[in-house]
Parts: structure tokens; C-alpha cells; sequence
């Protein structure tokens, strides 16, 4: 049986930095989702002010698994 995953994308910043947005990003996920796979981060940035970084921020995609019991539904309605 061929598994089905969703992606999100989500935006978050870290003060400490771009782990730690990381990690901001699959917390947040993983709160309000079951089943959190993998992230993969599309984008860095940083804010500069005065000649040092002050924030760092990720673009990233969150990918989570679909619950089979929704897959099984579909699948018993297409017969």
C-alpha cells in the first residue's frame, strides 16, 4: 500500500538561530498535528540591525502523514 504525506509550509524566527527557527517550526507543527515525518527548510534569512544579526528565520516545509482511517474512507467510497 502506497503511503500519503501533506506538506505545510510554515514561517518561524529564532533570536539563538536557524536551528533553533527549526525547531520553533516542528514544535509548532507537532502540537496541532499527529503523525509529524520531516521538515525540509526551503529558505534562511536573517534581520542585521547595527551591524549584527538579530533574528533568524526559516521557510519551512513540514511533512506529516495522513490518517489511514481518512485514506481507508476514500478509498471504500471510490468502490
Amino acid at each position: 500500500m502506497a503511503k500519503v504525506f501533506k506538506v505545510i509550509e510554515l514561517l518561524a524566527q529564532s533570536e539563538k538561530s536557524w536551528e533553533d527557527a527549526a525547531q520553533a517550526a516542528v514544535q509548532e507543527a507537532s502540537e496541532t498535528l499527529r503523525n509529524v515525518r520531516s521538515v525540509y527548510i526551503k529558505e534562511f534569512q536573517a534581520v542585521v540591525e547595527n551591524g549584527r544579526i538579530t533574528n533568524y528565520r526559516v521557510n519551512a516545509k513540514v511533512s506529516f502523514d495522513l490518517e489511514t482511517s481518512r485514506s481507508d474512507k476514500a478509498r471504500r467510497r471510490k468502490k
